[in-house]
């Protein structure tokens, strides 16, 4: 099986998006099934994508696309280029990373897409009125002629049967993020915390639903009542976004410009280090699809305080410190920084339904159906019938 993954996006540095393209990768090859992979990503993505999914593997191609860095070029190449390149490289699936335009009657093969959220329903002003009616109507257009929509969680799943038909709903499958735990050899600290100050961590992109100008006073409030120590810092980590300039106006007004770090494009040793040396994992989301900060801080055994949302309680169980999202937020934060910090060391954990295998293999069988093939179980290995079997030839370049 040829499965070709259209990874195309803004982003130079790793988001959400990005980080589930290149998982996907590792998972499919992970299987001992693994079908013939071609990874389609801009050149400007090179550098991002190239130390994510590099692998000496004869199953992993990956093709630069040489195109010009704007959200119109990207969408006219999703429409008129993509379905040129799956019918070169006899794409048995294609699986677009993200919604963007998808032209059915030119495709050769069933196409995916992977849904993480509705947040151009449910927060529009994360992309401004233009923009957030533009991905209303991409994703409305995706979703109708898409064959198979794998949603990265049980409520975005929801949220998909909340604003669309049920026709639409029809082809929704729940094909969770894949996590596995990070490697990497001893790093050492980022260059504000070689003091070895308390630091609270907090991953997100500037978006209102990352509440990060909340997150800063609930900071702010901490070090006055002493719950943090004096010299703590909070490091937020992500790309800069549409809240970038409220979130450096709270910095200033709040007189936390020693206190509070933004950082982003860092490498997997490093975020480990952070996981693995921070006091706790900070997440105030008002909505979320996922939630990969929490699982990958519960596996890399560092403790979680977040929001009281449906996606963090789906990937975290037991195992955080929640607290509901109103008037009386900042003080129940507060109570749960101190918990926390009181608590013993928490332990790494494992979640076997997430592991690279386990997601490669429900990839696999979605894979399967769509083509019209049984999946043949085989000491866990995924088959297609003989007869469906073609040899690979050298990829395209």
């Amino acid at each position: 099986m040829r499965v070709v993954i259209a990874a195309l996006s803004a982003p130079s540095s790793f988001n959400g998006v990005s980080r589930h393209a290149a998982n996907l990768v590792r998972s499919l090859l992970s299987r001992p099934d693994a079908p013939q992979v071609h990874f389609l990503a801009g050149e400007w993505q090179r550098e991002m994508f190239a130390s994510a999914i590099a692998r000496a593997d004869s199953r992993l191609h990956v093709h630069w696309i040489p195109l010009r860095h704007s959200n119109f070029s990207r969408i006219l190449w999703y429409h008129r280029e993509l379905p040129a390149i799956a019918a070169q490289l006899d794409a048995d699936v294609l699986h677009m990373t993200f919604p963007a335009p998808v032209r059915a009657e030119a495709h050769r093969c069933p196409t995916v897409v992977s849904l993480h959220d509705l947040y151009p329903f449910d927060i529009p002003v994360n992309f401004g009125f233009i923009h957030s009616e533009i991905s209303r109507r991409l994703m409305r257009q995706c979703l109708t002629k898409i064959d198979a929509i794998a949603c990265v969680s049980k409520f975005t799943e929801s949220r998909l049967a909340a604003c669309f038909s049920s026709e639409i709903c029809q082809k929704a499958v729940t094909i969770p993020n894949s996590v596995e735990p990070m490697h990497g050899s001893a790093c050492r600290a980022l260059e504000p915390f070689r003091t070895g100050d308390t630091f609270v961590l907090c991953i997100a992109q500037h978006r209102q639903n990352k509440n990060l100008p909340f997150a800063i006073r609930v900071f702010a409030r901490a070090l006055d009542m002493h719950v943090l120590p004096r010299n703590a810092k909070l490091l937020i980590l992500g790309i800069p976004g549409p809240d970038t300039l409220r979130v450096l106006t709270e910095i200033r007004n709040l007189n936390l410009g020693g206190r509070v770090v933004l950082r982003n494009g860092i490498s997997e040793p490093e975020l480990l280090w952070c996981y693995r040396n921070c006091a706790f994992l900070f997440a105030p989301s008002s909505i979320e699809g996922f939630g990969l900060p929490v699982v990958e801080a519960l596996i890399a055994g560092c403790p979680v305080v977040c929001s009281d949302i449906p996606a963090f309680r789906e990937v975290g169980g037991h195992r955080c410190r929640y607290v509901a999202l109103n008037h009386d937020s900042t003080e129940e934060f507060l109570r749960a920084f101190k918990d926390t910090l009181a608590g013993p060391k928490s332990p790494c954990i494992s979640m076997p339904e997430l592991t690279p295998a386990s997601i490669g293999g429900r990839y696999m069988e979605l894979y399967l159906q769509l083509n019209g093939c049984p999946a043949v179980s085989q000491n866990g290995i995924l088959q297609a019938p003989a007869s469906e079997v073609r040899k690979v030839e050298s990829p395209v370049s």
